[in-house]
């Protein structure tokens, strides 16, 4: 396996692009803002530049992104698969892990050559593409696709990028940076943002579109999560449940949990919040648990990312998740234990 570490710098990359007919662009199963705003942006770039693009995804989808995507190229990969479409270029974006292409993977395997990955996580797997553009050091993936897409499109800053490209870009660096409250935000990110709204960004109208649009459904999860709240480690840790029946009571869905674990963060003697959600069940009826972590910055910082990564998952330092094919119970005292 390769190292996961930068081969390609940003204009390399678009060089490589520019030699492309028709691209596809991928990210992580269940994407979140950074994971739609990476693909959006670098989608209606590549289309700028005369290349046919497309953004693939493997839902569940995001209640906003609709009015997100608007008329841009995509497909959501439903009971029939991969579309019967042949790129000459891949290009995956906010992700560089197999376990989190899962439903492309065994296509992708077999076309390794044609892709190419740009990405900020600190992890990943170097055999996906010999062809990466990593920005670790960034908050976002949108980062790294942003300077991509200013080089694609030949301007000398990011406030001179069209709006339809720099919308994107500010959902991802947002919604990443928890709409610029977590410890990840950096001199760079502010600098980002206020170019984005010099290109034309609403970022108001964002806001409400991604935050304030929640159902009924969303908040009596969350009481069930906060309901089944425990607290551990000497006070240091919160740990919350989500349950299947708590779906169905509730008529929501795994997109509903979204925020959830950041909740108990804002106890004082929190240092690490986890949420264990019991999923839908894998092939052959697999019981499979997913669970996030969350961490505060401070001088007891814990790395959630090496707890994550004990679990087989991994993530960032201060946020991190991991899935178990194991049932709800047994995944949670995988968990406590990892956090011992």
């Amino acid at each position: 396996m390769s190292h996961w570490t930068t081969t390609a710098t940003p204009e390399q990359l678009a060089a490589w692009l520019r030699t492309r007919t028709r691209v596809v662009v991928l990210t992580h199963v269940k994407p979140d803002g950074d994971a739609i705003g990476s693909t959006l942006a670098s989608v209606r770039a590549l289309i700028r530049i005369g290349i046919d693009a497309r953004a693939w995804y493997a839902g569940p989808m995001p209640d906003f992104y609709e009015q997100i995507a608007g008329r841009t190229p995509a497909h959501v990969l439903d009971q029939y698969g991969i579309p019967h479409e042949e790129p000459d270029g891949i290009l995956i974006v906010d992700t560089g892990s197999w376990s989190q292409l899962e439903p492309f993977a065994p296509w992708l395997r077999e076309r390794s050559g044609a892709a190419a990955i740009t990405d900020h996580h600190v992890h990943g797997d170097g055999d996906i593409t010999q062809r990466r553009y990593l920005s670790t050091e960034s908050a976002a993936a949108a980062q790294p696709v942003g300077e991509l897409c200013r080089v694609l499109l030949g301007v000398p800053t990011l406030d001179r990028l069209p709006r339809d490209i720099a919308e994107p870009l500010y959902l991802g660096l947002a919604t990443d940076t928890g709409w610029f409250r977590h410890s990840n935000v950096t001199p760079a990110v502010m600098h980002m943002a206020g170019s984005l709204i010099a290109a034309g960004v609403d970022h108001a109208r964002l806001y409400s579109l991604v935050q304030q649009q929640d159902k009924i459904a969303r908040i009596r999860l969350l009481a069930r999560a906060l309901a089944s709240l425990e607290v551990l480690n000497a006070g240091r840790v919160a740990l919350m449940t989500v349950t299947q029946q708590d779906f169905r009571d509730c008529h929501g869905t795994p997109n509903d949990t979204g925020g959830f674990v950041d909740v108990p963060l804002t106890v004082a003697a929190i240092m690490v919040s986890v949420l264990v959600t019991e999923s839908f069940t894998g092939p052959g009826d697999t019981q499979i648990t997913k669970v996030s972590f969350r961490a505060k910055e401070g001088d007891d910082a814990v790395d959630v990312n090496a707890i994550a990564r004990k679990l087989g998952g991994g993530g960032h330092i201060r946020a991190a998740g991991a899935k178990l094919n194991l049932p709800l119970a047994e995944a949670t005292k995988r968990v406590i234990e990892a956090l011992r």
